[in-house]
């Protein structure tokens, strides 16, 4: 079950103006349910994606950075392309070339260019993207097309998720208030390069496209890039930023104005409750963990120390045993690779209990303890480096046996 996980409200997912969606049952997957989501966006649109560093990445991903990359800064996107049931990975030229055929479908029924489509796919890697079945679901998706149906689009690009994940503000940028809303969907083979999952996030402000650019790099920096569930970085990871452009205010163009430090905020709250939702829902997660690393020399050095923790099976299988074997903690944080790290100055807290001193078990410390909060189903682990003012927080979950079961039969 997820860690104090609910699903979304629909009524609390607010719609983006210029943005419809619609969703249908292509028979992709073997579950019967909705597999296709179309994304629709009016015309003035813009959009900027991060994806995933893998080097074996997804046909998708190849050719919507391609797509991207053809667009004038003053034409814009007419649509998102989503399927689940097949990640089109490892599928070489025929991947790429599938890829392309579903964007040039989808255009022919809008009436747009097939660049202005970005493709986008999850699921089982290393089988044949079913054009024929996406081509045979667009019309019912077309037919569905709603601005209400953000709710609907959650469901249909789930996984192994057990829950939708779906997240919305109404943000104060200057004058205007604009909406931000986005879902995701993502809960095992989740770690930091870029981004972790499947994210769409959309916004009516007004903003240029460099600094849309600009925003959904750093919005996943504070993000989809604080997360990990179990250490692998999936073939076909991407975050887009959508910007209708359809609210009432001047478009924003200077990063360093006060209006776009409060769109980015808001897109950041948003991106960072859909990445813990997707932390919360891990492959049998029973436990959430909010690791804080302080008093680096920078960040970086923040961020690969708690990364480490966050990523050890021997860390993670302690938390879901319950097990205060807090000695891993130590261990994965001495292996980051920060090659001057000082041990003799390291504190290490459980919540609000002090384990260890200067590198060492503190003379205080008592099992019971750490046994109290090792059995809640949220913890937090601080690490004080004692070097520096840099910090750095990453969310992650126990391993359990239920993660090895759900992997073990992902495909049957």
């Amino acid at each position: 079950m997820p860690v104090n996980l609910k699903p979304p409200d629909p009524n609390g997912i607010l719609p983006v103006p210029g943005v419809t969606l619609g969703v249908a049952e292509a028979q992709i997957r073997k579950s019967g349910r909705n597999d296709l989501l179309v994304i629709r966006l009016e015309e003035g649109a813009r959009v900027a994606g991060v994806f995933t560093q893998n080097r074996f990445c997804a046909a998708p991903v190849v050719v919507a950075r391609q797509h991207l990359s053809m667009v004038d800064p003053g034409a814009s996107m007419r649509a998102l392309l989503v399927n689940t049931g097949c990640a089109n990975a490892g599928t070489g030229k025929e991947g790429v070339a599938a890829a392309r055929q579903s964007c040039s479908e989808l255009a022919r029924l809008l009436g747009c260019a097939s660049s202005q489509v970005l493709p986008f796919s999850t699921g089982v890697i290393m089988e044949p993207l079913p054009v024929e079945k996406i081509a045979g679901g667009l019309p019912a998706c077309l037919a569905d097309l709603g601005a209400d149906r953000w709710f609907a689009a959650a469901q249909a690009i789930m996984t192994t998720d057990t829950l939708p994940k779906a997240a919305s503000r109404r943000v104060a940028v200057g004058a205007a208030s604009v909406t931000v809303t986005g879902i995701a969907k993502g809960a095992g083979m989740i770690h930091p390069n870029m981004a972790t999952m499947l994210a769409f996030v959309a916004t009516d402000a007004r903003v240029s496209l460099p600094l849309l650019r600009a925003a959904v790099a750093q919005a996943a920096q504070r993000s989809f890039n604080c997360v990990t569930v179990d250490g692998d970085t999936s073939t076909n990871d991407a975050f887009m930023l959508i910007a209708s452009g359809r609210a009432d205010m001047p478009e924003i163009t200077e990063t360093g104005s006060a209006e776009y430090a409060a769109l980015l905020d808001g897109v950041s709250a948003v991106a960072a409750e859909l990445a813990q939702a997707i932390v919360r829902d891990g492959e049998g997660a029973t436990k959430f963990i909010t690791i804080r690393v302080e008093g680096g020399r920078k960040e970086d050095e923040c961020r690969r120390v708690a990364h480490a923790i966050a990523r050890s099976p021997l860390v993670k299988t302690a938390f879901f045993a319950s097990d205060p074997n807090l000695g891993r903690i130590l261990a994965a944080a001495g292996n980051a690779g920060v090659a001057d790290l000082a041990i003799e100055k390291v504190d290490l807290y459980l919540d609000d209990v002090l384990v260890a001193k200067n590198g060492s078990r503190h003379a205080g410390y008592r099992e019971a303890d750490g046994q109290r909060v090792m059995k809640q189903p949220e913890i937090t682990i601080r690490v004080a480096l004692n070097r520096g003012t840099a910090a750095a927080t990453v969310w992650t979950c126990d391993l359990s046996h239920d993660y090895v079961t759900i992997n073990a039969e992902y495909r049957t």
